[in-house]
C-alpha cells in the first residue's frame, strides 16, 4: 500500500494491527525512549491515560518510502515527543519572553 498522502497513513494508524504492534513496540522497548537511552539519559512514562501522549513508535525507514516495512518489529524504536520531532526536523520556537531584557534592579 502506498502512504503517500495524509489521508493514508490517518487510516493506517487508525487501524488495529498498528495499534497491536504500537503496544508491542511500547512494552518491548520498557516504555524508555531509545534516543535518549543512546545519549546516556533516561525518559520513561508512565502511560496514564488521561495524561498527553509522551512517547511515538517511530518508523527507523520512513513509511512513504518503506511502506512494506510498515509493521516489521526491526524497524520500529520508541521515541520520546522531543526526539522524534527533532529527528522529523520539527522544530518549534519558544515564545519570546517580553522581560528578558528588562532592567534589573
Amino acid at each position: 500500500m502506498n502512504y503517500g498522502t495524509l489521508a493514508k497513513r490517518k487510516v493506517f494508524y487508525a487501524s488495529k494491527p498498528w495499534r497491536e504492534t504500537r503496544a508491542y513496540i511500547l512494552k518491548r522497548d520498557n516504555y524508555e525512549c531509545q534516543e535518549c537511552k543512546r545519549q546516556g539519559r533516561v525518559f520513561v512514562s508512565d502511560m496514564k491515560p488521561d495524561k498527553q501522549k509522551t512517547l511515538d513508535v517511530d518508523h527507523i525507514k520512513s513509511l512513504e518510502e518503506y511502506p512494506e516495512l510498515a509493521l516489521v518489529h526491526s524497524n520500529l524504536e520508541t521515541l520520546c515527543i522531543r526526539c522524534h520531532n527533532k529527528k522529523e526536523g520539527r522544530f518549534f520556537q519558544k515564545k519570546p519572553n517580553k522581560w528578558a531584557h528588562d532592567e534589573c534592579w
